[in-house]
């Protein structure tokens, strides 16, 4: 196994080689840091000396409490540097830590799907020395869950071979040891292989974008509220960023005490809701939600909330839209 090593800075007592308290060697003596020396910026340079992902927890005391000398020096990273001693640093007095005040750190693992408009699909890569592919040898849904869990991508649905022109060189990961709870990182091994992995997650969409646009032509992009004139024309519409051909919007309307729903196909990834005059029937929380087939499951997403009021004084009519099926 290949493994990006530093001999300035180590994380000591976590679950992997991404987490634990942060100590760092100095005339051939490792120290403790304190958080009060410490800040995001450094751990960023820290995650990235090591090899890690970017830092996920910064909180003292997480692994344990000081053991040996406290480093004497506040570090003043700008977060760009490539290892911690490269950073600027200040005098410091300080030759103890308070209890609960020793850097304990996490950083995310070097795992990431390439390929795909989203994030939560697409080749899967691991960061060893340098970003490689992964042999798709003996790997199932099981195994493609843990990655999607760890990226924030729910659960998986589909993983898939890609067929290379020659075999190249990869990391192959066993699936017992991705169940062993070991970072993915410390499972991978050299190889090389023609087949490398594809996965695919349920929370591949991105979000949809929702805006409302007005008969003077003025289009008024999503906010956390939009005041409407009463009886004048207005347009709710739902776009989303080109990733699969199809799929509907469903337009989603919340008043105090009832819900409705217009639904309409997606036509160059977007839809439009016509409502032809603004009453107070229309104010509440609207939202676009798309759905589409991916792989023979049905996936969807949601936009933020848009919330409207109407204002004016005109005899109140029903809601109604020109366009759409409710």
């Amino acid at each position: 196994m290949e493994l990006t090593c530093s001999d300035s800075v180590r994380l000591l007592n976590g679950s992997s080689l991404c987490s634990g308290r942060l100590e760092v060697k100095s005339n051939q003596s490792w120290s403790s840091v304190c958080e009060a020396d410490f800040d995001q910026q450094d751990a960023e340079v820290v995650c990235r000396e090591l090899g890690c992902g970017p830092p996920s927890v910064l909180q003292g005391a997480l692994y344990g409490e000081v053991e040996g000398p406290v480093w004497s020096k506040e570090f003043q990273c700008g977060g760009h540097e490539s290892a911690l001693l490269d950073c600027r640093s200040s005098g410091s007095a300080r030759n103890s830590c308070s209890p609960g005040k020793a850097v304990g750190l996490t950083c995310s693992e070097p795992v990431r799907l390439v390929g795909q408009a989203s994030r939560c699909a697409g080749m899967l890569e691991v960061k060893v020395g340098k970003w490689r592919r992964i042999d798709y040898f003996d790997w199932d849904l099981k195994e493609a869950h843990v990655v999607c869990e760890h990226l924030g991508c729910g659960s998986a649905f589909s993983i898939q071979w890609k067929n290379e022109p020659s075999e190249i060189s990869v990391l192959k990961i066993e699936p017992d040891c991705v169940h062993s709870g070991s970072a993915l990182r410390e499972c991978a091994k050299s190889s090389s292989s023609s087949l490398t992995l594809n996965v695919t997650c349920k929370d591949l969409l991105v979000q949809p974008i929702i805006s409302v646009s007005f008969m003077n032509g003025v289009s008024m992009a999503q906010q956390q509220g939009l005041q409407v004139s009463r009886g004048s024309n207005f347009t709710m519409s739902c776009s989303i960023q080109p990733q699969y051909p199809g799929g509907s919007f469903q337009l989603t309307f919340t008043s105090s005490n009832t819900v409705y729903n217009y639904t309409q196909p997606a036509v160059n990834h977007s839809a439009h809701f016509l409502f032809p005059a603004a009453e107070p029937a229309h104010q509440g929380n609207y939202s676009c939600i798309y759905h589409v087939y991916v792989f023979y499951h049905e996936l969807s997403s949601e936009s933020p909330l848009l919330s409207v009021t109407v204002s004016g004084k005109l005899k109140q009519r029903l809601l109604g839209l020109c366009s759409g099926q409710r």
